[in-house]
């Protein structure tokens, strides 16, 4: 929740749960979940927001946004991981941003209880979670999109792994 309601310049988040994956290092995870295909992992829902899981087992995907928790600083030009020349942070998803938060659209597998199931993880183990939302097709894919200096490198993307270089 905001600190303060009136101040747009002071934010609070705190975790819904946390992301349990098979990656305990930044060194060698997948750097999208394209290059996580069939990656399992669980979300561990703290307690007091099970309730606001209800209906969720009807989308196929949920989009995650969560905290790079072992980011440490901001760049604002940096060299990513599919592309040695350096761009803006703003056009690209380097974790190392002014506001260290990610964001990733992965497979719903199951829920039971409090722990959510998912696919195609590409997060790191123990990744705070602040919100889950259902992807919607109709509202989240946009055909005519253009992604920059994306379009020529992100068939990479399901072979590069992450590195060292935004810890």
């Amino acid at each position: 929740m905001p600190e303060s309601a009136d101040n747009p310049e002071s934010f609070t988040y705190f975790p819904i749960g946390i992301v349990r994956s098979p990656f305990p290092d930044i060194a060698g995870m997948p750097i999208q979940p394209r290059g996580a295909r069939g990656i399992r992992g669980t979300i561990e829902i703290r307690p007091e927001f099970v309730a606001g899981l209800k209906d969720l087992e009807e989308f196929s995907h949920v989009i995650l946004i969560y905290a790079f928790h072992r980011c440490n600083g901001h760049s604002l030009e940096v060299k990513p991981f599919l592309d040695p020349k350096p761009h803006g942070i703003f056009a690209t998803r380097a974790p190392k941003r002014p506001n260290a938060i990610g964001l990733s659209i992965v497979r719903l597998a199951d829920i039971a209880g409090n722990n959510v199931e998912i696919e195609d993880v590409d997060n790191l183990d123990g990744t705070p979670l602040l919100v889950i939302k259902p992807y919607v097709p109709a509202f989240d894919s946009h055909c005519d999109a253009k992604a920059g200096w994306f379009d020529a490198v992100s068939h990479n993307a399901t072979s590069v792994r992450s590195d060292e270089r935004f810890r």
